[in-house]
């Protein structure tokens, strides 16, 4: 799977991975390989991404949406601490 993380000012992460975890408005949910395809808001919180080596990258955002089709990500964050 592919992911895209952005902001208004830049792009954050982008990369292959295994899986994600984002805080949505109806509560956190994990997107792995061959998710359903969805658009959904988030909410403040952690991103928590599992790469192709098993390695946890997390980051904090302060809420954005999320769409996943055909294995690809894109998240757009209001921003990121």
């Amino acid at each position: 799977m592919k992911i895209e993380i952005i902001t208004p000012e830049k792009k954050v992460f982008e990369g292959d991975i295994k899986s994600v975890r984002v805080p949505g408005k109806k509560g956190s949910f994990q997107v792995l390989n061959d998710h359903a395809p969805i658009i959904s808001t988030l909410e403040n919180g952690s991103v928590i991404i599992v790469d192709q080596e098993n390695k946890e990258i997390i980051f904090e955002i302060n809420g954005g949406v999320i769409e996943v089709k055909a294995n690809k990500i894109i998240l757009l964050a209001d921003s990121v601490r």
